[in-house]
């Protein structure tokens, strides 16, 4: 049964002062060309004129030319350019850098996004809409699409029984129409989130015992925070008008890439989940038996990939299930 979203308010009214401004949060980590391309796209979108923008970027553990760019963003700007502020934080690890953006946004609400996203035109217009259409509402997300080049390879978008998952960027879009999401539903990830910053002070920080930290790619950190926002009451409503696109970076287009991203996030699911520490379950020994046999004795090479895929993702949910996120 699909969520019946709260009512939009048909006369749309004004944003009190409180949801007048949106702090637009990205952390990033030694991706400076990305970042400034993702900058580009935010000062490129259609701006409502009844929003204050402003971005915050938080630069972890960064060692390339990430704070040059941007002391460069802001000391010549360019004209009708979207007041930014920037931060360091040399904790390396992702959670550390948005629990730092938390204690610096300013009130109003907060968009998320990553620095590999590229905003749609109509992206800061699409979330000005929603708050307007549903002004009680705290929690919004939309849609990200990957940003494919088509030099990708044919294996990537094979359909069916034995196609590849997870995708090696996400891949979100649950729809074009507007609706409330809950816990039963596929949830967004870190860099698709609009909250209101009243909301953010009542949940608290991102868990340091998740999230990626430098090339390590386990993450968790977004889907535990969204699951908590959820449990505290909150409704989440989804905008298909709130659209960025991904980056597809070609080193991530390699099948060892996509292995250990199985591996790592799998991990993560399996933390968020079942926090605490606990025997490894019968069922996954037969996983773990089932795959490497077709692994051993399936032709297709598409099999294959699928099955070192699941194979990889069976030992990081084993590797969660002894691991605590407590520890």
């Amino acid at each position: 049964m699909v969520a019946t979203p709260p009512r939009a308010n048909q006369n749309l009214r004004p944003f009190h002062m409180s949801t007048s401004r949106l702090t637009i949060v990205i952390c990033t980590h030694n991706r400076s060309a990305l970042l400034m391309h993702a900058i580009a796209s935010i000062n490129a979108s259609i701006r409502p004129s009844d929003c204050k923008l402003s971005i915050l970027v938080v630069a972890n553990a960064c060692s390339d030319t990430t704070v040059a760019e941007l002391e460069g963003y802001i000391n010549h700007p360019a004209e009708n350019s979207i007041p930014l502020v920037y931060l360091e934080e040399p904790q390396a690890g992702k959670s550390f850098a948005l629990n730092l953006a938390l204690r610096n946004i300013e009130e109003g609400f907060a968009c998320f996004i990553d620095d590999d996203h590229r905003l749609d035109s109509h992206f800061l217009v699409g979330i000005s809409t929603a708050l307007r259409s549903h002004p009680d509402c705290e929690f919004f997300c939309g849609r990200i699409i990957p940003d494919w080049t088509g030099d990708e390879p044919d294996w990537l978008h094979a359909t069916g029984q034995y196609q590849i998952y997870p995708l090696p960027v996400p891949h979100y879009d649950p729809g074009h129409q507007s609706r409330s999401l809950t816990q039963n539903d596929d949830l967004p990830g870190g860099g698709d989130l609009v909250i209101k910053t009243d909301l953010l002070h009542r949940i608290g920080d991102f868990s340091i015992k998740l999230g990626p930290q430098g090339h390590n790619l386990m993450g968790g950190e977004d889907s535990e925070y969204v699951k908590r926002i959820l449990n505290s009451g909150a409704t989440l409503i989804y905008s298909p008008d709130i659209t960025q696109y991904h980056y597809v970076d070609p080193a991530r287009l390699r099948l060892h890439y996509l292995i250990t991203l199985s591996f790592q996030r799998s991990r993560a699911i399996t933390l968020v989940n079942n926090p605490q520490r606990a025997p490894i379950p019968r069922y996954i020994w037969r996983k773990l038996f089932n795959y490497s046999t077709n692994i051993l004795f399936s032709l297709s090479l598409q099999k294959k990939r699928f099955y070192l895929m699941r194979f990889a993702a069976t030992l990081g949910e084993a590797a969660g299930f002894t691991s605590s996120s407590n520890d």
